[in-house]
């Protein structure tokens, strides 16, 4: 039997202006382990998010990233499978979750059919299951990534590296808000001057974490295109934004979809004083929450074991 144990880490998409474009890798991670098996069948373990309720079935994203690689390059070698999960990423928070499935479903197909794909051959195929490239790219590189899709679809990603280190304070919610959810209340279209506000801040966002100038970053957050049409779906979202300002971060954003709001701070801030301020709004808005405080993750999806 064959199997392999993946680390997967947690990922931001959007970053504020970034819409379906620019994501970061968190030090936060899911661990997974795919073994075949010598009968056929599919078998679950989940210890962690998830574990009251995931099943082992075809439309798992576990299964169903795994199989639809693998049939594609074994030519649909029949096979038993177990996974084996360990999740500590929330489901359903907007710090992919999901994408974390993905990018180890197709990583490991890769690795146990033998075809030991690309990074950006693991792009292709984990943008296909996902839809959009931002929170798949960043688990699969690490790093802050900027995506885009090419002419005939096909995503691509620029990973880049801060010019010094940033510390993320990510409050999470008890409450869950799914993709599809946050997507529907963005209209259909925007005012001009509102994308030339987002172009600025995305331009600004990448400009201010290449070079160091931080100080930037309070605008470089700033958007119009997605947050404003989200504000109604995590109480007092404008509230917290300006507490986490308060108590010293450059600026908060929505992580991906939602419900998690994002801080992003120096190393040299109280990160505890940003999380408790962010935290007291929610708490006024009758809201249990958590807050974590995390630095970018380098180096994406690896490999822990392989036998």
């Amino acid at each position: 039997m064959k199997k392999v144990t993946l680390q997967i880490p947690a990922t931001s998409a959007n970053c504020g202006p970034g819409f379906d474009s620019l994501g970061l890798a968190l030090n936060f991670y899911n661990e997974v382990t795919y073994e075949i098996l010598d009968h056929n069948g599919m078998e679950l373990t989940v210890q962690g998010e998830g574990a009251d309720y995931l099943k082992p079935f075809g439309g798992n994203l576990a299964f169903r990233s795994f199989y639809t690689v693998w049939n594609e390059l074994t030519m649909g070698e029949h096979i038993g499978l177990k996974v084996s999960m360990v999740n500590r990423i929330p489901l359903s928070r907007g710090l992919g979750s999901s994408s974390a499935c993905i990018v180890g479903g197709v990583m490991a197909a890769s690795i146990l059919s033998g075809a030991n794909l690309s990074q950006e051959q693991l792009l292709h195929y984990a943008n296909t299951l996902e839809g959009h490239p931002d929170n798949v790219a960043p688990a699969i590189f690490g790093n802050f990534t900027i995506s885009y899709l090419d002419g005939q679809n096909n995503p691509h990603s620029l990973v880049i590296k801060p010019a010094k280190p940033l510390k993320f304070i990510a409050l999470v919610p008890q409450l869950q808000l799914s993709t599809e959810v946050a997507r529907q209340a963005i209209p259909a279209s925007v005012p001009h001057k509102d994308a030339v506000f987002n172009t600025s801040r995305s331009a600004l966002l990448v400009g201010a974490i290449l070079s160091g100038n931080y100080d930037y970053l309070a605008a470089a957050l700033e958007d119009k295109l997605h947050q404003p049409y989200r504000a109604h779906l995590i109480p007092g979202l404008k509230e917290i934004f300006a507490a986490a300002r308060q108590a010293g971060a450059y600026n908060a954003i929505i992580s991906g979809a939602g419900s998690t709001v994002m801080a992003y701070a120096s190393p040299e801030a109280d990160c505890e004083k940003i999380g408790k301020a962010m935290q007291a709004i929610f708490t006024k808005n009758n809201i249990k929450s958590n807050y974590h405080i995390f630095d970018l993750d380098k180096i994406g999806a690896k490999v822990l074991d392989k036998t």
